[in-house]
């Protein structure tokens, strides 16, 4: 069975997926200021005072096994856009999610999101051998909702009450994914959709 956590860059045509490091802190900083994405309420996007604890919880999930976060770099330029990774790994069960993503607002609607989740969702699958995905958003996250649905996935539920976030508020979680036996015709999607992107 391959290593889950095994470190490791993947290579795109508009971006690359990098292990997220603490020297990153000051590129990511630099991506969320880009339309202060802070200020989305239905989502957790680090400020200069939550920086920190977001990258320290995203390395101690990766040393318990849960976790593979990537930084997002620009290939065009070496800038850091944003982050993404790996979570709720379950290696036993072959499963895994999709999560913490988020991307300057520069970049958004570009194609860096489909090509991001296309090179995640080719190692899950095809590396890794995942027998499932799992994306998960904030039911006021329309655009997250539709995103993840242009991506192929299927919406399987919706967890009422999941968990109380960082305001206080009760949030409900869309809780969508993509099966090996989909992968197939997600990935034909997927690149067909990409070549349709102006570099």
């Amino acid at each position: 069975m391959p290593n889950w956590l095994n470190s490791i860059k993947l290579e795109g045509k508009k971006v690359d997926l990098v292990p997220l490091e603490k020297s990153h802190r000051e590129g990511l900083m630099k991506a969320a200021a880009d339309g202060e994405l802070w200020n989305i309420w239905y989502t957790l996007i680090p400020t200069e005072e939550t920086i920190d604890t977001y990258l320290e919880n995203a390395f101690r999930e990766q040393e318990n096994g849960k976790s593979l976060p990537f930084a997002v770099v620009n290939k065009a330029d070496g800038r850091i856009i944003g982050t993404t990774r790996y979570c709720n790994i379950d290696s036993a069960n072959r499963r895994l999610e999709i999560g913490h993503t988020w991307y300057a607002k520069s970049v958004q609607r570009t194609g860096v999101n489909t090509e991001c989740k296309y090179l995640l969702l080719r190692h899950a699958f095809e590396s890794l051998h995942t027998i499932a995905v799992e994306f998960r958003t904030n039911w006021f996250n329309y655009r997250s909702r539709n995103a993840i649905l242009r991506l192929g996935a299927k919406q399987d539920g919706v967890l009422r009450n999941h968990r109380i976030d960082q305001q206080g508020l009760l949030r409900d979680t869309v809780v969508f994914s993509i099966i090996q036996s989909e992968w197939k015709t997600v990935k034909m999607s997927l690149e067909f959709e990409m070549s349709k992107v102006r570099p």
